[in-house]
């Protein structure tokens, strides 16, 4: 069976890009069709629902598309598309919850092993019931690879708390797992 060729290359992603600065509809939509599951994800990571990941997912592409024009190509396409979204998720989780700051008075239990016959959807289901806060910057530090210092500018936190809410969220993950494996 022959190896099926690259979902799209440079060259289309660049004609992609050019309908879209046209205001080609056609364009937008094979853009949203590329991106859509990718983004689609990363949201839900954040919010821990899916009909707000829709939302966010639908406002960070009518984001793209009226600001297409200060895309500069520095990064890949992409990579400019899940910054937008990852901000307007941060923006949809604000607006729906207050994020929890971590509190070292409060949590001091000590870590526990971590597993190594961890499953996938263990984690998933660990990383669903974190605190949203806590979920945020787990799902941006780990998962999406943002730097603290990134993450407190886009939350609004100073990097000491950001550092603290992902250790936090670690610890927290650690109990949870250990609960489901004794």
């Amino acid at each position: 069976m022959p190896l099926s060729p690259p979902p799209f290359s440079l060259s289309d992603e660049q004609q992609l890009l050019a309908g879209c600065l046209a205001q080609d509809r056609l364009a937008q939509q094979q853009l949203y069709l590329r991106y859509k599951t990718a983004m689609f994800t990363c949201a839900l990571r954040i919010l821990n629902d899916r009909a707000l990941a829709q939302d966010a997912l639908q406002d960070a592409f009518m984001a793209v598309f009226q600001q297409v024009g200060t895309f500069r190509q520095q990064a890949t396409l992409g990579a400019w598309i899940r910054r937008i979204v990852v901000h307007t998720a941060l923006q949809t989780l604000r607006r729906e919850q207050r994020m929890e700051v971590y509190d070292q008075e409060r949590h001091r239990e000590p870590l526990v092993p971590w597993q190594d016959n961890l499953t996938g959807e263990a984690l998933a289901n660990a990383i669903a019931e974190l605190p949203a806060g806590y979920r945020a910057v787990f799902c941006l530090v780990e998962v999406e690879g943002y730097l603290h210092r990134e993450v407190a500018e886009l939350l609004g936190i100073s990097e000491g708390t950001s550092k603290s809410q992902l250790h936090q969220a670690k610890r927290l993950l650690q109990l949870k797992l250990a609960s489901l494996h004794p």
